[in-house]
């Protein structure tokens, strides 16, 4: 991306030094200063505006507590993120607008952040107010709007066109939203290296997956070394649909050394102290002033360190908490689960519970002819383990009726698949009636490795309200409910479910390796054509098998229309099936490897 200010790098020492910049204000020696920030990690949601600016307000209020000159919220605070096409609509702006108001009518003289909806009757911007004693006394416009991957901000946006630096007493503060620090010579730049701002907030609301909570980290560290100037970043935290965000928020010194790290999947308001004694600018009048609290200064803060997740935690944690807010903040209060002994509705059944309480999740046990032993007395183990309410709805009698049903129509066919999903289809019914009964959402159990191949039936394990792991490969699913079993120091998820070879039980003696390849061979696959987008050749040249990555490829491209009818579900990989990855239904591109294009 071209370099908006003055073309060159800014690790350019030439950058920093250039006499143009120097020109105009005089410089000035301050005793040292000490600005404290609360690092306002909040949960909020889309169009609550009531909720969110009262959220607002006592986080600041807590600040004030705490004695912060500063408190600083995520990226559209009072809208809730991301609103999408809600931001169409001029009745969601202006009650958004309201909002704010009411936002700054409650901020006292502690200065406040806070990432809203800005309409001026046209045009729609990513801003941030910064308030204080009532008045919003600045704003800043996002600049740089991100269209990939599961955002589409230019579809909503205008973007802003200068970085925003203010003066909160005699600490001068550059403003920056989300996007803007992602970007390598964004405004971080000229904050920094030309404004020569003490330090850069970047308000954000930036959405988990696997393995960008440390991105993130070496993301800012190394823009805090590009600027020259300390870094404090506050992300959202809580689910959104199939968005989890994970909070994780940030601050680092101009050196890139960590000095806060805030915890992942939790509110937090940790507090922040800086101290700076280095040569500053004199007010030139280029940037607004901002009255500083005369409170009395306290003693130094220690600042918050939240321990390091491994990456089963890190994606049990956003399964948790996507789940708990997705019933939340769409007003159910319990689950129903369908529980097969098997251990991807095992691992559903223990996140369940963790999210919302024992109490509140109810497993059914739909047994057929087909349903072995083991796996009938595994469900029970574990809904005793789980201390959940537990059903037993036997279906053999069902699907006797639908064969006799049928019977005169299926004359002289053999039994096939189409035998095995009606038992999928009966199941499926049964959960969504004691979901419209009861008012219980039902909790689906595929995986990303099922969703990928179509190895799951519509209109029957795919019915339900959230599809908790439809984005966690099989072989994690285990890991996870390892790990699940290793924190609670006993088998809560039982061992049988652990080692037993899968099965969907809908014939005898089946197995999940009759129809796809063993989980340790599918994953890796799946990942390369799905995550990477990597074709059928270069899928191959990595070592696998040429008619297995074929069977896999097509599986995964005919199954299309599938996963367009599947419930929502937490997004774990960077490419998440719906909301990531968006493929035509009606597409007769094949990539067979052989460089020809072919019609199924």
């Amino acid at each position: 991306m071209a370099n908006h200010f003055s073309g060159l790098r800014p690790t350019d020492m030439g950058y920093r030094r250039n006499p143009l910049f120097f020109s105009s204000p005089a410089i000035i020696f301050l005793p040292m200063k000490r600005l404290r920030t609360a690092l306002a990690q909040i949960n909020t949601t889309v169009g609550d505006f009531a909720g969110n600016v009262e959220r607002c307000l006592d986080a600041t209020r807590r600040a004030e507590a705490l004695g912060a000159d500063l408190v600083v919220f995520p990226e559209l605070a009072l809208t809730g993120y991301p609103p999408e096409d809600l931001l169409l609509r001029p009745g969601f702006l202006r009650r958004g607008m309201r909002a704010l108001d009411e936002f700054v009518r409650g901020v006292g003289d502690i200065c406040a952040v806070a990432g809203f909806a800005e309409w001026d009757g046209r045009s729609v911007y990513n801003a941030a107010a910064v308030v204080s004693s009532g008045e919003i006394r600045c704003v800043y416009r996002k600049m740089f709007l991100p269209n990939y991957g599961v955002f589409d901000e230019k579809r909503y946006f205008t973007p802003g066109a200068s970085p925003l630096l203010f003066r909160l007493g005699d600490v001068s503060v550059g403003l920056t939203i989300c996007e803007d620090i992602w970007v390598e010579e964004g405004p971080h730049c000229e904050l920094g290296l030309v404004r020569h701002a003490d330090v850069i907030v970047n308000i954000s609301a930036s959405p988990f997956h696997a393995g960008k909570i440390r991105q993130r980290e070496e993301l800012l560290r190394k823009r805090t070394v590009d600027a020259d100037t300390p870094i404090i970043y506050v992300n959202l935290v809580g689910g959104q649909d199939e968005l989890v965000f994970d909070g994780g928020s940030l601050a680092f010194d101009r050196r890139g050394n960590r000095l806060l790290r805030a915890p992942s999947f939790a509110e937090a308001l940790p507090v922040l102290d800086l101290d700076f004694e280095h040569a500053v600018r004199e007010h030139d009048g280029s940037c607004v002033v901002v009255p500083r609290s005369s409170r009395e200064p306290l003693l130094s803060a220690e600042p918050l360190q939240a321990p390091e997740f491994g990456e089963e935690e890190e994606i049990l944690g956003a399964l948790v908490t996507g789940t708990r807010d997705y019933l939340r903040k769409n007003g159910f209060v319990k689950a129903v689960i369908g529980l097969s002994g098997g251990v991807d509705s095992a691992l559903v059944a223990a996140v369940a519970v963790e999210a919302l309480g024992k109490e509140n999740v109810i497993g059914v046990t739909m047994p057929s002819k087909y349903t072995s032993e083991g796996t009938y007395s595994d469900a029970g183990t574990l809904a005793r383990n789980l201390d959940i309410r537990f059903i037993e709805l036997p279906i053999r009698d069902t699907f006797e009726a639908f064969l006799g049903t049928l019977g005169e129509v299926f004359r002289d066919t053999e039994p096939d698949v189409t035998e095995e999903n009606i038992q999928a289809r009966i199941r499926g019914t049964l959960l969504m009636a004691l979901s419209n009964k009861f008012g219980w959402l039902v909790l689906t159990t595929g995986n990303k490795s099922e969703t990928a191949t179509g190895y799951c039936t519509l209109y029957g394990d795919m019915a339900g309200g959230f599809a908790v792991i439809k984005d966690v490969p099989k072989i994690m699913v285990y890991r996870i409910c390892r790990l699940i079993n290793d924190r609670a120091g006993r088998a809560v998820i039982p061992e049988s479910i652990l080692t037993r070879p899968p099965t969907a039980e809908l014939r005898p003696d089946q197995k999940d390796q009759d129809s796809l390849p063993p989980y340790e061979v599918l994953d890796p696959i799946v990942k390369l054509y799905v995550e990477d987008d990597f074709g059928v050749e270069d899928i191959i040249t990595r070592g696998f098998d040429p008619d297995t990555v074929r069977r896999v490829v097509r599986l995964c491209d005919i199954s299309e229309y599938k996963r367009r009818q599947a419930p929502p579900g937490v997004k774990i990989t960077p490419r998440a099936f719906g909301r990531d990855r968006r493929l035509p239904i009606t597409n007769r591109f094949r990539d067979v490897g052989n460089g020809v294009d072919t019609a199924r």
